[in-house]
């Protein structure tokens, strides 16, 4: 397949509202029955990208599932080095290993990959792509563009219209990030989790007509430290958790160098610095980052609210004297990050400070997917 890019401002009318393509494409999902995988079988719908027809792929214990896609129930097919024949684009969003193993396969095969694993992110010959920032790097793929890291990709929508008229220097943050980042399984185990805590709540003590009116909570439901855990080292209902993915020799985890890392390459800026740390909480969906910010150039909080609100793919939010600000709550759900909370920051010489929540499904994940397959 050939690849034709317009320039970036020609683009952006489709990233916003929609491919409008005339080519039909054969697409493959891998990892198509996982949290990511359902939001891109939406977001591919909602969004009228042009389908001839898609194979849903799933590994063995997948098979007998199925997946829904225009009203049509599809079988998912078990993943094998048959499943890209005839594919023109595959998303990979199935893990690293799976990535490691198949996206090679599915690029001989002539598929042009989007992967959303880490494994290639790094790699130089590699466009690593958020379309509102650098569309124009997808025109270098040779068969895979990677989908950049979910908190990356949120705390970037904020942070790249700001540096693109105040040039940013570093940035110190720490990520809130939802559990559903982890896949299915965590929701499902932030869920049970919660359910074990709350059952069999009842009243015990004195009744009403006793002399002291005294009443006392009891329970038969499990202490909070007495959960089962799977997915996390520790409980994450009622909890957080400063740990997301790895940790380095540095300290770090290794969720927490992809700001930096993927930063300067997707910004093309490789003096960029950021001291992040990343702290799982107990939300079902949607990554918040609270960011603070150093800059070349002075930097005042209105002209800053003034890009934002101009940035594509960004909603500013920024009322506090109402109460109105990003919450997981209002991003759930929605293609674009809202950024509010915005303030000078105190530590810097020319700082601001800002609070940014994104769906990290949609965004982070299938939404960014789907617009790079747009710009194909």
């Amino acid at each position: 397949m050939n690849v034709r890019l317009r320039s970036l401002h020609q683009i952006r009318p489709a990233i916003q509202s929609g491919c409008r393509m005339t080519k039909t494409y054969h697409i493959a999902i891998v990892g198509a029955t996982g949290a990511v995988g359902a939001e891109l079988l939406r977001v591919i719908e909602r969004r009228n990208f042009a389908v001839a027809s898609l194979r849903a792929v799933g590994s063995a214990r997948s098979i007998g599932k199925s997946v829904r896609f225009h009203d049509q129930s599809i079988a998912v097919e078990e993943l094998s080095d048959r499943s890209f024949d005839k594919i023109d684009i595959a998303f990979f969003s199935a893990g690293g290993a799976i990535s490691r193993k198949f996206v090679p396969i599915a690029r001989r095969a002539g598929a042009i990959v989007i992967d959303n694993s880490s494994v290639f992110r790094m790699e130089s010959d590699v466009p690593l792509v958020i379309p509102e920032i650098n569309a124009e790097d997808a025109r270098t793929h040779s068969g895979l563009i990677a989908n950049p890291n979910c908190t990356t990709a949120i705390a970037l929508m904020a942070l790249y219209p700001l540096h693109r008229v105040f040039g940013v220097r570093r940035v110190f943050a720490a990520s809130y990030q939802a559990v559903s980042g982890s896949g299915a399984r965590a929701i499902d185990e932030l869920r049970q989790q919660v359910k074990d805590v709350a059952q069999d709540q009842q009243w015990s003590g004195r009744e009403p007509g006793d002399i002291e009116g005294k009443r006392e909570w009891a329970t038969r439901g499990k202490r909070v430290d007495q959960l089962t855990s799977q997915i996390y080292p520790h409980p994450i209902a009622f909890n957080v958790l400063p740990h997301v993915d790895s940790f380095l020799d540095s300290g770090y985890t290794k969720e927490e160098m992809k700001m930096q890392n993927e930063g300067r390459k997707i910004m093309h800026l490789p003096e960029f610095r950021a001291s992040v740390t990343c702290v799982r909480v107990p939300v079902y969906r949607a990554h918040s980052v609270a960011v603070s910010a150093e800059f070349d150039r002075p930097i005042s909080v209105e002209r800053a609210r003034e890009v934002l609100a101009k940035a594509p793919g960004v909603d500013l939010v920024d009322e506090p004297q109402n109460n109105r600000y990003p919450m997981p709550l209002t991003v759930a759900g929605k293609d674009n990050c809202q950024v509010g909370r915005v303030r000078v920051d105190c530590a810097f010489e020319n700082g601001l400070s800002f609070w940014v929540s994104g769906d990290q499904l949609l965004k982070g994940a299938a939404l960014n997917a789907v617009q790079i397959a747009e710009l194909l």
